[in-house]
């Protein structure tokens, strides 16, 4: 398979990009420059949001490209016009943002949308900005040729978004560590690697269509989440199981200040991590445990130092010790 990925040097991209080498696939990603390309394949560089920025990619043809993007649509509706007609298949890495906000606990790929930006748009907010590249996506190869793959939480090795990094760096540092509750609370997440397996077969295998790509419900909990991190980054990290309500009380930000958590029975919860995967599932999709996720992940970033790298449009996540104290010893 001839694949080009439009990006492919950080986090999603890059896992793809790997999981497609280690099928000796024939792979050539488009990038700006910032960071170096995998060993093994083909660089293009570009800046798709400049004019003539995608004059690297005027030729060639390949059988999938696959898109991350998640901005201004306008960047997805140029590169799709451009490839419509010599690539097979557009996968369009998209996010389940896209349903409209708050859906039921449950939810299928048939639940309502939010309004797209249009293809043509600058950059609007990310939930409308995903959609308008879903749009532009199918304007230019069309419905059967397009495949929206609708990412929850992820999670694994090159995270630059920062919430599994931020925990296991919390209990690198060790002593009492605030644990929201409760212990069985489940999450859906998706490893990044299991998101880039089931994407490279979904595509070879001609899918089209959206697919809610994220674990089943349940497949982790808290409880076994922050174990993980403990046991492999914390031997001196004491959980201190807390519950929803006094963390609420405190003020603190599920999500952002607590990564990953968000409390019970709330709609939040209802969105992020209740979500029906059964469309996915029967598509192959398969999860590994979280504690290989969590070991791995912790073995990446000892081994670029510990310093997780950070996307500059995402803001900062974790809590500060000083909020972590008073909470604890309240």
């Amino acid at each position: 398979m001839r694949l080009l990925v439009l990006g492919g040097t950080e986090f999603v991209g890059r896992a793809v990009v790997e999981a497609a080498l280690a099928r000796s696939w024939d792979v050539t990603v488009f990038h700006r420059g910032r960071h170096p390309a995998p060993d093994g394949v083909r660089s293009l560089h570009g800046d798709r949001t400049a004019d003539g920025g995608l004059g690297a990619l005027a030729e060639g043809e390949w059988d999938v490209v696959v898109d991350t993007w998640s901005s201004a649509p306008r960047a997805v509706r140029d590169a799709a016009r451009l490839l419509a007609g010599r690539v097979g298949r557009y996968v369009y890495v998209s996010t389940m943002s896209v349903y409209e906000w708050a859906p039921p606990p449950g939810y299928t790929e048939d639940a309502p949308l939010v309004d797209g930006a249009s293809p043509d748009a600058e950059a609007t907010d990310y939930a409308r900005d995903k959609r308008g590249g879903e749009l532009a996506a199918i304007d230019a190869f069309g419905a059967d040729r397009s495949l929206l793959v609708r990412c929850g939480l992820i999670l694994g090795p090159y995270e630059n978004v920062g919430r599994l990094p931020w925990w296991l760096t919390r209990m690198a540092r060790g002593g009492p560590v605030l644990a929201p509750g409760p212990r069985d609370l489940p999450l859906q997440y998706i490893d990044v690697r299991d998101l880039a397996t089931w994407t490279l077969d979904a595509a070879q295998a001609g899918l089209s269509g959206p697919y809610t790509l994220i674990s089943p419900s349940g497949h982790a909990t808290m409880g076994q989440l922050l174990d993980a991190c403990a046991q492999v980054a914390g031997d001196g990290a004491e959980l201190r199981w807390t519950a929803p309500e006094v963390i609420i009380e405190a003020g603190i930000e599920p999500w952002t200040q607590l990564p990953v958590w968000v409390p019970p029975d709330s709609e939040e919860h209802a969105a992020l991590h209740s979500a029906d995967v059964t469309k996915a599932v029967a598509a192959g999709l398969r999860c590994r445990p979280v504690e290989e996720t969590v070991v791995d992940t912790w073995a990446w970033l000892d081994s670029i130092g510990g310093v997780p790298p950070h996307r500059p449009d995402r803001p900062s996540l974790g809590l500060d010790p000083a909020t972590e104290a008073k909470v604890l010893n309240s």
